[in-house]
């Protein structure tokens, strides 16, 4: 049979207090014991010292051990007052035979004084007796391996037994109450988490734990939380992503079909403007299809490139001489620096990153009004290559700077679909400067155009 995991837990817990129960009651049974003994032995000392002084003021009377001795009234009536009177009524005979008495007078010498036959001093615990400062005598009481309990003691010990045995029924009703509820208290948070992945997986990414603690079940639940709602973002963003590349695609096609049912239809003759028109709709969105293939392969498979050592600034230099006909064109000047950084290398593969430099610069013939200016620096710092590129405008307001990088965005008032851009562009750009090792950031340039600067670690000579 398999166990449940809260099962797990409660039986855990109530194991452990069963064991402390079980420990308490050990324990606490073995010191009781062990403390009534050394209290009987404390009181058998305390008597002992009684009937010592008792012995002393009758040696003292006589000077002689005889008047004791002789009276066996008087010696029975001080054995009530020691520390082991025997039960019931007297019996004849100080000791019965052949067994030594338990309690034993001996002289200065430790002789016996008591009983017919001689018993060793070293068997009994002494005391000595004292007249005036002189020892005269010693009262023994024999050292049993454990000392006789009477009907009192052991009516005692029953008693602290029972409510030894009545506190341990008592702490283990508690212990398996504390660990039911306790067991509950502590799992009450993963049943919440149970619940709430389940929830995950009927796709409702809008659900959230309260965090009440912050132990490990906070942190659990916080981290819960982030993943919740970075699916729901994720969520948000595949579905706009479909959106937008259904819209970004049936533009086009829309324009294709019009045209090419014009022509079936006879409503517009082949022209070569025409012709024209339909390539040009067609170079679009086989350009959309072209940026969509790469940006899924820099998502899915980001470094499956071979890194080498390359020197950017020749990539880029021979990407700005491909791209000086059109600049010159559009009335976009570019001013570039870093002669001095041509020699610095990168882990990176050319074509992407000509790939990334082409993107950059497109998108400053693209927005950028004429006549404009694309200013190129270049430094090195800390380990790391820099270059900015700065354009004269129109700029992007600071609201959308963080978006920029983000798939099918554009900013639609000051660069919108009428320049024909698809809105991927700088999402390559930055999935490519990241395979590198690299980033790409957007800022408000002081012209008042945008800057996008890239960052890379450089090789070290």
């Amino acid at each position: 049979m398999t166990l449940k995991f809260r099962h797990k837990v409660f039986l855990t817990l109530l194991l452990y207090g069963l064991m402390i129960v079980s420990c308490m009651l050990v324990l606490g049974r073995y010191y009781a014991s062990r403390n009534f003994e050394d209290y009987i032995n404390k009181v058998e000392t305390e008597r002992l010292n009684d009937l010592a002084e008792i012995l002393g003021q009758e040696y003292r009377k006589s000077q002689s051990w005889v008047p004791v001795l002789s009276d066996q009234g008087r010696w029975l009536k001080m054995m009530r007052l020691g520390p082991w009177p025997p039960p019931g009524p007297p019996k004849p005979g100080l000791i019965p035979p052949g067994k030594p008495p338990q309690l034993s007078l001996f002289d200065a010498e430790k002789r016996p004084l008591v009983g017919k036959e001689p018993y060793a001093a070293d068997s009994y615990k002494l005391k000595a007796i004292q007249v005036d400062g002189q020892v005269v005598g010693w009262l023994g009481l024999q050292r049993p391996e454990r000392p006789p309990l009477r009907p009192l003691d052991v009516e005692f010990l029953r008693a602290q037994s029972q409510a030894f045995f009545t506190i341990g029924g008592v702490a283990l009703l508690l212990a398996i109450l504390v660990t039911l509820a306790l067991s509950r208290h502590l799992l009450a948070p993963v049943r919440e988490l149970a619940q709430a992945t389940r929830a995950l997986t009927s796709r409702r990414f809008d659900i959230r734990l309260k965090i009440r603690t912050k132990d490990e079940f906070g942190q659990l639940a916080a981290a819960f939380n982030n993943m919740a709602q970075a699916l729901e973002r994720y969520e948000q963003l595949q579905r706009q992503w479909l959106a937008d590349i259904s819209h970004e695609l049936r533009t086009p096609l829309a324009v294709l079909r019009g045209e090419i049912e014009a022509l079936q239809d006879g409503v517009r003759e082949v022209t070569p403007e025409g012709l024209e028109s339909l390539h040009f709709e067609v170079i679009h969105v086989g350009r959309i299809v072209q940026q969509l293939h790469d940006l899924s392969l820099l998502e899915s498979r980001p470094c499956e490139v071979e890194l080498m050592p390359v020197k950017p600034l020749e990539v880029l230099a021979e990407t700005l001489r491909s791209f000086q006909t059109r600049f010159e064109q559009g009335g976009i000047q570019v001013e570039s620096s870093g002669r001095l950084l041509e020699q610095v290398t990168i882990m990176a593969e050319a074509d992407r990153l000509k790939q990334l430099f082409a993107n950059l610069l497109e998108n400053t013939l693209r927005y950028v009004q004429a006549p404009g200016v694309l200013k190129i620096n270049t430094e090195l710092t800390a380990g790391q290559l820099v270059l900015h590129f700065e354009d004269s405008g129109p700029g992007v307001p600071e609201a959308f700077l963080q978006h920029l990088f983000d798939r099918l965005y554009r900013v639609d008032r000051a660069r919108s679909r009428a320049e024909g851009g698809s809105g991927l562009g700088l999402a390559i750009c930055k999935g490519i400067a990241e395979c590198f090792a690299g980033r790409i950031e957007a800022s408000q340039a002081p012209s008042g155009g945008l800057r996008i600067t890239l960052v890379f670690p450089v090789l070290s000579n």
